[in-house]
């Protein structure tokens, strides 16, 4: 926005009151800033006027009152300039009242027509104006200044997120808000005068609001916002309490504020993926030779102490299937800052799409809870799958706590459940814990093909008009009522009756039979845990 007095403020101004001025039309435009002054008495003013401009005139030079077409012509051109307003000084061509046809044509445009009762030199009006709009130019231009010096300094100092939203809400001084590409908050810093809510259903109303270019305000919520990253990839955006327009030093505040965000973004990706190679190659140091006196001193230098210290090994993974799947760099960063903030050595690499993490913990801390408290700080921000292999104390466990991590993580389901730990441990795995264990041994291959090729056989032959896997899955998952499962599978009592009975006939097997319940389980199990069926999961 263009700073500048708009036409509202202009009449109380001392020379404006002393003329005495009257709004007869448009007076819903009394809002629009004013960005200079022409006095003319030329019919063609609308030529020589800007957008943002107001017309001193004593109406001398504007066809007659009976010329209504030529009136409306010359409101018409002066609106279309996109000038802020008419000013009228009475006495010269008009005592009293204006011609109808000049008031209705300003009405109708919603262009502010104002006459001067008193007689007044328009040269001390523009003069006036003027001064006030240039103070307030030279007002913005010092801000912009000061906005640029801080957002320098901050980028010269390598500040983070967090210092540089505490930036923005001074400079702001109202709430700010850092979303992620689904709306939901990342960061949140209350205003001076928030009483709270401003984050109440956010998601919700954060989607209903669009902006056109890269920061637009929204009039609704009070919002100036301004998108995170390209056009083409947006990874978030900035949200300032603006309940009023915003000036246009919010606005250069925002966008600093946007690339700021960005570039330290960029920074972070790649002083994370710097990081997350040598993690990567420490990480292999302490399974290869965890005595090595080189690996132990690239350790220490790493700010991962090794010596009479507590482990866990961590596999974060981001949850096959939802809407919006993680992103490893930022799910990364998260965990680095998590750790971080919880005083928590943490090694942190990338393997095969899994972040493997490894904590280094006093002897006698509790290394369990710390690992909760870091999946809870990671989980606020990202849909993963958490988890922990057992707590060791040499250092030559350490590989075998992170592998034990990864055979939890194959295990876990990966639909979130209503009762689930953050964190998935092989205590909570029972039956699939053991099943994951037991890897890829061949006896396990062999039993699900013994188990389930007669079913698996016939969905392939008849498509999917008949799903008998399936049909197994929803009873071993229904186990107390065959209503329920038939139902999870949307087909009628009859339906169900009759694809449990096909299965029967393949397998030649009691489906009522404990024994023959079990075992069909654990094969579907296994079959979910290689990765080998489609479809939900068994419980």
């Amino acid at each position: 926005m263009t700073p500048g007095v708009t036409l509202q403020e202009a009449l109380v101004l001392p020379t404006f009151r002393r003329a005495v001025p009257a709004v007869v039309a448009g007076a819903s435009g009394l809002d629009r800033p004013i960005r200079w002054v022409h006095a003319t008495e030329r019919l063609d003013a609308g030529s020589l006027l800007r957008a943002g401009d107001l017309l001193l005139t004593m109406g001398t030079g504007l066809p007659g009152d009976d010329d209504a077409a030529g009136l409306t012509a010359f409101v018409d051109e002066v609106a279309d300039s996109g000038a802020v307003g008419i000013v009228v000084e009475l006495g010269r061509r008009w005592s009293a009242d204006l011609p109808a046809p000049l008031v209705d044509a300003c009405e109708r445009h919603g262009l502010p027509l104002v006459v001067l009762g008193q007689e007044t030199r328009f040269a001390a009006l523009a003069q006036e104006i003027g001064e006030r709009v240039v103070d307030r130019q030279l007002t913005e231009l010092r801000e912009a200044q000061r906005v640029h010096e801080t957002f320098t300094e901050l980028s010269f100092g390598q500040a983070g997120p967090v210092e540089i939203l505490q930036a923005v809400q001074r400079m702001a001084a109202g709430p700010v808000v850092v979303e992620n590409a689904q709306h939901r908050p990342l960061d949140y810093f209350a205003g001076p005068d928030d009483a709270g809510g401003f984050l109440d259903g956010w998601p919700a109303r954060s989607r209903r609001v669009e902006v056109a270019s890269r920061t637009g305000w929204d009039a609704a919520n009070g919002w100036l916002v301004t998108r995170l990253g390209t056009a083409d990839q947006v990874w978030g955006r900035l949200v300032i309490g603006s309940p009023q327009p915003p000036s246009q030093r919010l606005v250069a505040v925002a966008e600093r504020a946007a690339a700021a965000l960005a570039l330290h973004r960029l920074h972070d990706r790649d002083r994370g993926t710097l990081m997350r190679r040598t993690h990567l190659e420490l990480l292999s140091g302490l399974t290869d030779d965890p005595d090595s006196d080189d690996v132990l001193r690239r350790c220490e230098l790493a700010g991962f102490p090794v010596r009479r210290r507590s482990f866990a090994g961590v596999v974060v993974r981001p949850r096959v299937g939802a809407v919006s799947p993680a992103d490893l760099d930022e799910v990364a960063a998260t965990v680095v800052r998590a750790a971080h903030g919880l005083r928590l050595p943490a090694l942190v690499c990338e393997v095969e799409r899994d972040l493997r993490v490894v904590v280094s913990a006093a002897p006698t801390a509790d290394v369990e809870d710390l690992v909760d408290r870091l999946a809870a700080r990671v989980l606020a921000h990202h849909d993963v799958v958490l988890a922990a292999g057992r707590v060791v104390t040499e250092r030559s466990s350490v590989a075998r706590s992170v592998t034990e991590a990864g055979q939890v993580a194959d295990a876990a389901p990966q639909a979130r459940r209503e009762h689930d730990p953050d964190v998935h441990r092989l205590a909570d795995l029972h039956l699939r814990g053991l099943l994951a264990l037991l890897g890829e041994d061949d006896r396990l291959r062999l039993f699900v093909d013994r188990e389930l090729a007669p079913l698996k056989g016939h969905d392939r032959a008849e498509g999917a008009r008949t799903d008998l896997v399936a049909a197994l899955r929803a009873l071993v998952m229904h186990p107390a009522s065959k209503t329920e499962a038939a139902a999870s599978l949307h087909l009628s009592r009859a339906a169900f009756y009759d694809r449990l009975a096909r299965i029967e006939k393949l397998l030649d097997a009691d489906l009522d039979d404990p024994d023959v319940r079990v075992s069909l389980h654990v094969a579907l199990l296994v079959d979910d845990l290689s990765g080998t069926t489609s479809g939900p999961p068994t419980k």
